[in-house]
């Protein structure tokens, strides 16, 4: 009996080692199932004019100042562009990681714009596996130029425009991420009966990774024929992002004048094949105003 005892207390604690190796186990387990989100899809949240995938995160406040320069095709003249710019200062505040707002004012026709952005889908894999992003975006804008007739009977709703767009858009691999942006511009004024109030368009965009704080991004936007008056143009940008530290420099040519929406996708006049390209440069640089809240896990 002396003997059996010890063994049968040898049993019994290596039967509880077993037991708690395999509840370890089972943690391990739940832990390989987890979701895991795609982050960095782009290195800020333009791509040049366009929205990216990208928003501000929680708790975040983004300052952004845009520089447009004139034409290259104004020569030495001008400076090829540079005796001439406009401008645009703005605020993005991420209000949590899926919903950003924000507020800007362009030199461009004194505009004043705002926009709220929701992100309701996020690509992941692992637990829950979503093969792409998607967010909404919405934005108002007002013109405050002097009227062109004052004596007639001006309304401020005139100078309204709005904006509706889906942000659509996967990141492929480190190297490369695409979106997709379909967009109505709504005018509430247009010059000629023979014009839309209603735009529709859609934007492409990508990006491709060039070194660890370096990419190359490109968008176009295509308006849908027998919209706009004849001499308008789709816009297209080329440009580079560079990372360093808590700026983001993105540095780009473009055909648009403006920086916003109701302007690149429905004002835009200049011709690449002509030399009407503005250089311009976005500098980004971000102010963390509430402590981030850490997200739970799936």
């Amino acid at each position: 009996m002396k003997k059996i005892l010890p063994l049968l207390l040898y049993i019994l604690a290596g039967c509880n080692l077993m037991a708690q190796d395999g509840g370890l186990l089972s943690l391990l387990g739940e832990e390989e199932e987890t979701t895991d989100y795609v982050s960095a899809s782009f290195k800020t949240n333009r791509v040049v004019n366009l929205h990216s995938l990208e928003s501000t995160a929680a708790g975040v406040l983004d300052v952004k100042i845009s520089h447009r320069f004139g034409t290259l095709n104004g020569g030495t003249y001008e400076l090829f562009g540079l005796d001439n710019a406009s401008i645009r200062i703005g605020a993005d505040y991420g209000i949590t990681s899926q919903l950003t707002i924000g507020l800007g004012r362009s030199s461009f026709q004194k505009t004043y714009d705002g926009f709220v952005k929701y992100k309701f889908l996020r690509q992941s894999t692992g637990k829950r596996r979503m093969p792409l992003t998607a967010a909404v975006f919405a934005s108002t804008a007002v013109q405050t130029l002097k009227w062109q007739n004052p004596g007639r009977e001006n309304y401020f709703s005139s100078r309204l425009y709005y904006t509706f767009q889906m942000i659509l858009g996967r990141k492929f691999s480190e190297g490369l991420t695409l979106q997709l942006s379909p967009t109505v511009v709504h005018r509430n004024l247009v010059e000629t009966s023979a014009e839309h109030h209603d735009v529709f368009a859609i934007g492409g965009a990508g990006r491709i990774k060039l070194t660890k704080r370096i990419t190359l991004n490109a968008e176009y936007i295509y308006v849908l024929p027998d919209q706009l008056a004849p001499g308008y143009r789709n816009a297209f940008s080329l440009g580079f992002d560079i990372e360093t530290g808590g700026h983001v420099f993105q540095l780009h040519f473009t055909n648009s004048t403006s920086m916003i929406e109701k302007g690149y996708v429905t004002e835009t006049v200049e011709d690449w094949l002509d030399g009407g390209i503005h250089f311009g440069f976005n500098i980004s640089r971000v102010f963390t105003l509430a402590r981030p809240k850490i997200e739970g896990i799936d």
